[in-house]
């Protein structure tokens, strides 16, 4: 993997004697890594992670498997290969490791002999493996996989004549759902559970329907499709088996599946999400992550602990008031470890039955490279070590140990190339809004060399979602930005997460607005420091960030130019557009676009077009399903219309993460800053 790093920094004419004191190069991009889903093996001596890096010549991010011992000796690769590996899982016994191989479009899932390097591959003839897991006694493995639903269909053509090339069959859609951004997409097939012998054998499909089973959760996204009750014999997984499914997507319930008699059973019973079922290890407890659906943008996704013998169901995370995550228990059943953002920081915690909190790290993160959005792996020694992947403003992920307290590195993966780097400094910037004194969080970024005697333009970037947050965790983006001399600064204006349900619901059917008033107090704050100038203001955003970034340069005209990342522009069309309108309209409006027209059209930036007068840059890419390009195209012919400077930049084949693929994450900050400084005149 160095190997080809070392390439690539030759190829870029960026030889390593060069990197001293410089500030960091958008060729760097290629040379960064990260480190995620570490996993200790049973005996709690051994980690594996996945390491993950870009390549170059195939300019995709691809994951590797290597091994560590648990001191941080022994650092090794244990698979390398030209497919992408991730989902590494230890057998129970620890002499096997399970993972998945994904090459162009198909995926496999592997099973390793630790002692001897064998290695078993299982195939489907359609769909890929998702998300499997060991059975308690290492015999099985579970795993999901898209199956196609066969119907019939609509019409018939006749038989073309021999040799002929006709056009393509039509497809008929009948699901409100039928695509995905970012996913290769059938609206034809079901997300169905199967076992397979762990030696190897034939997959057997165990659920049926056209329901998903095994639904992921974003609260915990290395879960598995369905986990072991524990004697072997039972799967417990999420699934929205309503027949309105469609029109109420969130309504999942914990189901139990006997593998021998195929009963299905459902476990809960409320109106609102269900997922992510964690056995304790006698299997008298189930932890889960849900919430009682209310309608309101942002939920608290709460920890709950059902007793499978009584049916009860308590919350040790009631008073928290913050998103718990990702449930992981302890060895005795006794408490679990869970993550949550606080004030922009992803912390690890241990939470008793009781609800009591003991705070462990408050670095997770580091898994995602371009912008500073809550992330992190982390994995629990049945001796109760802890190894989690943390992150500062200037490095990605690593692995860090967490042993009575102590915390120690054990990787060191970017040193090589950012530890000759001089990169941008973080602070912290606390603000209260101009509309109502609520208090605003942010950070600074100072670009390296930082003279605060000097006046620097500076740059407003703004997160998505909206119901996400940024922290002082690593972000190429920022760092690429102070690298050509911008002061950066980043907040979370309300909406945000992480700062509790109240403050995430203050744009709860009025977003874009009062967050509007705490972006201009955070650059307000900034400019009072003095080493920014009032007159070199430039502001960008994607998603929900470009949703605020066209809002602001309908409001203002205070910022000499703008970058509208992958925005929404019309809510009328976006919510008949985008890959979720069964959740849009529902939860972010009071209803459908012709019942409160009035909503739709007073929050779309399309209708302050016309007060437009900044110069501003459209960037999106052309297969972005969850904001498509349509809405930026609608934008961009506005402000050609009105005379307004403009550019519409389209990333071919790219989805909503733009950042999907090195070469675009570079292209989309190259261009964003060759925006900025045509109008960057001193």
């Amino acid at each position: 993997m160095r190997r080809i790093t070392a390439c690539l920094l030759l190829a870029f004419g960026n030889v390593t004697a060069t990197l001293a004191d410089q500030p960091m190069a958008l060729s760097d991009v290629m040379a960064l890594e990260y480190a995620a889903d570490p996993r200790f093996s049973p005996d709690g001596e051994r980690i594996v992670y996945v390491r993950t890096s870009a390549d170059p010549m195939t300019d995709r991010f691809r994951g590797a498997l290597w091994l560590l011992a648990s001191d941080g000796q022994d650092h090794r690769p244990l698979v390398q290969e030209a497919a992408s590996l991730s989902w590494p899982r230890w057998s129970p016994d620890g002499r096997r490791l399970l993972y998945l191989a994904k090459a162009e479009e198909k995926t496999e899932l592997r099973v390793r002999w630790m002692d001897s390097g064998e290695t078993l591959s299982i195939r489907l003839p359609e769909g890929n493996p998702m998300a499997p897991s060991w059975s308690p006694d290492g015999r099985q493995i579970a795993f999901a996989a898209m199956v196609r639903d066969p119907r019939p269909p609509l019409a018939e053509l006749p038989a073309p004549p021999p040799g002929a090339e006709w056009a393509p069959p039509v497809q008929v859609i009948d699901r409100i759902v039928f695509r995905r951004d970012g996913q290769r997409f059938d609206p034809t097939t079901w997300r169905q559970l199967f076992v397979v012998p762990a030696e190897g054998g034939t997959p057997r499909q165990v659920t049926t329907g056209r329901y998903d089973h095994g639904v992921p959760s974003p609260a915990a996204p290395r879960a598995p499709a369905a986990a072991w009750g524990p004697e072997g014999g039972t799967l417990i997984f999420s699934a929205n088996r309503r027949e309105d499914r469609d029109l109420e997507p969130l309504d999942t319930e914990l189901w139990s599946l006997e593998l021998a008699s195929g009963e299905l059973r459902a476990l809960t019973d409320r109106f609102g999400p269900d997922m992510v079922p964690t056995p304790s290890p006698d299997g008298r407890r189930i932890a889960y992550l849900g919430f009682d659906d209310t309608r309101q943008g942002y939920p608290n996704t709460g920890l709950y602990v059902l007793d499978v013998a009584s049916g009860e169901t308590r919350s040790p995370s009631a008073g928290l008031d913050r998103l718990a995550a990702a449930p992981h228990w302890d060895r005795r059943g006794r408490s679990l470890y869970v993550k949550y953002d606080d004030r922009g920081q992803t912390r690890l915690a241990r939470m008793g039955l009781d609800g009591k909190v003991t705070e462990l790290a408050d670095d997770l993160g580091g898994t995602t490279l371009g912008r500073p959005y809550s992330s992190g792996d982390f994995d629990v020694a049945p001796d109760g070590r802890i190894a989690y992947t943390a992150t500062t403003p200037t490095r990605p992920a690593d692995i860090v140990l967490i042993d009575r307290g102590r915390r120690t590195r054990l990787t060191a993966l970017n040193e090589d190339v950012l530890g000759r780097r001089s990169l941008a400094t973080v602070e912290e910037l606390v603000v209260d809004s101009s509309h109502d004194d609520r208090e605003i969080q942010a950070w600074v970024a100072k670009p390296p060399g930082f003279d605060p005697q000097r006046r620097y333009p500076l740059l407003l970037e703004i997160h998505g979602g909206p119901f996400l947050n940024y922290g002082p965790r690593f972000s190429a983006e920022v760092q690429l930005f102070a690298a050509a001399g911008y002061v950066v600064v980043y907040a979370n204006p309300r909406g945000s997460t992480s700062y509790g349900q109240a403050f995430g619901n203050l744009i709860h059917h009025a977003y874009p607005g009062h967050d509007y008033d705490d972006l201009m107090s955070v650059v307000d704050g900034v400019l009072k420091a003095g080493y920014a100038d009032p007159g070199r203001l430039f502001v960008t955003g994607g998603s929900g960030g470009g949703v605020l970034t066209a809002w602001i340069v309908g409001k203002t005209d205070r910022f000499r130019a703008a970058v509208v990342a992958k925005p929404v522009i019309n809510w009328t069309s976006f919510v008949l557009t985008a890959d979720r309108p069964n959740f849009f309209y529902r939860y972010w409006f009071p209803g459908l676009p012709w019942e409160h027209p009035e909503q739709y059209r007073e929050r779309s930036p399309l209708f302050l077009a016309g007060k437009v007068t900044t110069p501003t840059m459209l960037l999106t890419g052309e297969k972005d399903y969850r904001t498509p390009i349509s809405e930026s195209e609608q934008y961009y012919q506005a402000l050609r219309l009105e005379g307004v400077d403009t550019l519409l930049v389209r990333v071919p084949e790219a989805p909503h993460g733009i950042a999907r693929r090195p070469s675009n994450l570079m292209a989309k900050v190259a261009n964003i800053l060759a925006w900025f400084a045509r109008y960057d005149e001193v």
